[in-house]
């Protein structure tokens, strides 16, 4: 068993968040999945569009009835930049027998050498990268798993710019979450 970690903005949260979770939970025997809202990405010169209440909200929503799926808000009630190392320290001082297992895009664990304390990273959580087919897997002593993804092409800017546009984001997001973004008006 073991806590997976999944951090990132979730500018929306969308189902292929959920489905990644979903799929390093049973490849890796997981018990739960702490999803971290970042407040900012150090290595992201643009921070998120929605702010942090927003984005924990549709978190809450998204992960509403799925008894594996939890929020960890610790990063948006930190000041200052979001700094994985920093979060695995403090989970490893609230919980200092649990294994943890950071759960990572091939994108990011390709940006890992470039991260604060990467070393220590690794040393903190086992780093489980998802791989997609027709992507090269990332090499790299860091990662000590990959888990085989379906190709899910939904991602947050899109989103954003259908919001922007008018256009329809059913379907790419939970229901709840859709909701929520037009009745509060975001990305637009």
């Amino acid at each position: 068993m073991g806590t997976g970690v999944l951090g990132g903005s979730f500018d929306p949260v969308h189902h292929g968040h959920l489905i990644a979770a979903d799929r390093a939970a049973e490849a890796l025997g997981l018990e739960r999945v702490l999803f971290v809202p970042c407040a900012r990405q150090p290595l992201k010169p643009a921070g998120p569009v929605a702010d942090g209440v927003h984005r924990r909200a549709m978190l809450a929503l998204a992960l509403a009835g799925h008894p594996r799926f939890v929020v960890e808000p610790m990063e948006l009630e930190r000041p200052g930049p979001s700094y994985t190392v920093d979060t695995l320290r403090a989970l490893h001082a609230r919980e200092p027998r649990e294994r943890f297992v950071l759960i990572l895009g091939a994108d990011a664990a390709a940006q890992l050498p470039r991260w604060r304390a990467a070393d220590e990273v690794a040393r903190l959580a086992e780093i489980a990268v998802l791989t997609r087919p027709g992507v090269p897997e990332v090499a790299s002593a860091f990662v000590a798993h990959c888990v085989a993804m379906p190709a899910i092409e939904i991602s947050a800017s899109d989103i954003r710019a259908r919001c922007l546009a008018g256009k329809s984001i059913r379907y790419l997001v939970p229901e709840p979450v859709a909701d929520y973004i037009e009745r509060n008006r975001l990305y637009q």
